[in-house]
């Protein structure tokens, strides 16, 4: 069925099929790609016109102050947000993990918790944990207090943090 004659056939177009395709490749990058002039620049081969240089979308959004979303914050959406942390932190009081116990700690004096040995650069940053000291916090500790021993990357939602943070409130009672 197969004789010498098929095999060489079959190869030969699987080999012509592939040199079609390399040399496709070829000439799609030497179309598309950076192309250098004569004074040595490169520049884009082929660019698309932008008539306005504005931002994507129009306007910049106006940022809201933390206070109002902190206002409208939904805490049981921060429940769910806090799966993230109870790797570190319980929120059972006096049950200290990799990081302390996170019972009432919204309102509670920074560096607090009996039992936890802290870094000492939350004492520097800040007195008690405020709304507001916690948002700049979970935002991204090791911006907010370097030299932190929390290695969070940080939460970058606003509303995110302010969820989590009126969860947080709500657990002391």
């Amino acid at each position: 069925m197969f004789d010498t004659m098929t095999m060489t056939k079959i190869v030969g177009g699987f080999c012509g099929a592939f040199l079609i395709f390399l040399l496709g490749g070829f000439f799609a990058e030497f179309i598309y790609h950076e192309a250098e002039s004569h004074d040595g620049e490169a520049h884009q081969a082929y660019t698309i016109a932008v008539e306005d240089g504005g931002t994507e979308g129009g306007e910049a959004e106006a940022e809201v102050p933390f206070e109002e979303v902190f206002a409208a914050a939904d805490p049981a959406a921060g429940e769910r947000l806090f799966r993230q942390c109870q790797a570190c932190h319980s929120v059972e009081p006096g049950k200290n993990g990799t990081g302390p116990t996170l019972y009432g700690v919204v309102g509670r004096p920074v560096d607090a918790v009996e039992g936890y040995s802290y870094s000492g650069a939350l004492e520097e940053v800040a007195d008690v944990w405020s709304p507001e000291n916690l948002n700049g916090f979970i935002a991204n500790p090791k911006e907010y207090a370097p030299g932190t021993k929390m290695t969070y990357k940080g939460l970058p939602g606003v509303e995110d943090r302010a969820n989590l943070i009126a969860w947080l409130d709500t657990v002391d009672n």
